[in-house]
Order: C-alpha cells, then sequence, then structure tokens
C-alpha cells in the first residue's frame, strides 16, 4: 500500500469558513503577530492572548470539514495517508482522518505554561486564573513564534517514508515546516494545490492551481 503524506496549510480550512490569522497587511486580526502568538507577547499581556484564541476557539466549534477534508480521509481506502499540518484546527480529525500530526498545536488543547507536555483536551475559554493542579496558569497548546516545534523530528521521519507527498493550501514559506519537501525521496511525485500558488522550480512537482476543494478533487483523478 502506498503511503501518501499530505502537508496541509491554511487553505485547506479556509473554505470551511475559518480565517487565516494573518491578513493581506501582516496583522493577524488587528494585531501584530508577536502580540499574539509569541511568549514575549503573552509575558506583556497574557489576558490579550488567552483571548486572542478563546475567540478562535469559539469560531472552531461552530464550522464543519469541508469536502477536501472528507476526500482525504476517504484516500485512507485505498492508501496509507498521514496528514502532517501546520492548522490548529481539528477538522482533519472530524473529517475522519485517523492519522493526524499537528506542527503548531491544537487549538481544542491546553497546557500549563511550565511543562509543554503537560497537554489536556481543552473546549471552553481559558481564562486568567485557570491554573492546573500543581498552580500553574494554562495557556493554549499553540507552538508560538520562538518556541521550538516539537513534532518536526516526527514529521522528517514520516516524510521521509513518503511514495507520494501532497501540499495543499500553503505557501510553503513558514520555517521549519517548509523544509519537510527537502526529505522525501528524491524520485517521489509531488502535487501542489494552491489556488495562488508560489513559484516552484522542480520538476517534481505537479501544481494544481484550485482551491483545496476542486484540487483534491483533481488530484483523486490523477492518482487514478
Amino acid at each position: 500500500m502506498k503511503h501518501i503524506v499530505v502537508l496541509s496549510g491554511a487553505g485547506i480550512s479556509a473554505e470551511s469558513g475559518i480565517k487565516t490569522f494573518r491578513d493581506a497587511d501582516g496583522l493577524w486580526e488587528g494585531h501584530d503577530v508577536m502580540e499574539v502568538a509569541s511568549p514575549e507577547g503573552f509575558t506583556k499581556n497574557p489576558e490579550l492572548v488567552l483571548n486572542f484564541y478563546n475567540e478562535r476557539r469559539k469560531q472552531l466549534l461552530t464550522v464543519h470539514p469541508n469536502l477536501a477534508h472528507k476526500t482525504l480521509a476517504a484516500l485512507e481506502e485505498e492508501y496509507k495517508v498521514t496528514i502532517i499540518t501546520q492548522n490548529v484546527d481539528d477538522l482533519h480529525e472530524r473529517a475522519g482522518s485517523s492519522n493526524i500530526i499537528h506542527l503548531h498545536g491544537e487549538l481544542l488543547k491546553a497546557r500549563n505554561i511550565y511543562n509543554e507536555t503537560s497537554i489536556i483536551d481543552w473546549k471552553q475559554d481559558i481564562l486568567l486564573g485557570d491554573v492546573c493542579e500543581k498552580g500553574y496558569q494554562m495557556r493554549p497548546h499553540i507552538v508560538w513564534f520562538g518556541e521550538a516545534v516539537p513534532m518536526i523530528d516526527k514529521a522528517i521521519s514520516i516524510c521521509e517514508t513518503a511514495d507520494i507527498l501532497v501540499i495543499i493550501g500553503t505557501s510553503m514559506q513558514v520555517y521549519p515546516a517548509a523544509s519537510l519537501m527537502d526529505f522525501t525521496p528524491n524520485h517521489i511525485p509531488i502535487y501542489y494545490i494552491d489556488p495562488k500558488p508560489a513559484k516552484v522550480n522542480n520538476q517534481r512537482i505537479t501544481v494544481i492551481p484550485e482551491t483545496a476543494t476542486k484540487g483534491v478533487k483533481k488530484l483523486v483523478e490523477l492518482l487514478s
């Protein structure tokens, strides 16, 4: 059974109604990215940061997986499929995919500020004063700028075993995620699905300049 590795980004969730964090002007919902997505921002104004993610979490609970998520899940009937996502939503899980690596954390999980492995499920707001059993403040289980990406080594190992690589809805500009393509075997095909694809200079890459829902449908046709 061939192993398809999927690298997914914000573009696949946008069609479900999830706003991409970063606007055209570089701001995240009107905030400088370092205000709401860095340890320094959290130290300076923890309430602002918690509220930012509380709003993202509330929105996530109102949306649903789209056809792209569901089609990727259905590929498991014929392929081994591993999804490595930069997204912090749970739409791949809800669509039925069974093997998912979240590089940048998960919005519906939380951890305390002193232990990055103290991860628990969390669907409600996180407020100042919400503490773990040891008395430490809780924070979103999100990998912020300047923090290590704990799952990157596992993701690299997975990419090394790929027979097919699919990149969906990501500019491949955020590192270390953008480097994962370089760890795939140098003979395998790569499919890149994005309505506004970044320029690529690689003969292995087949560009599908479509939204995720249309592009994944075309991908299935190409694979059959």
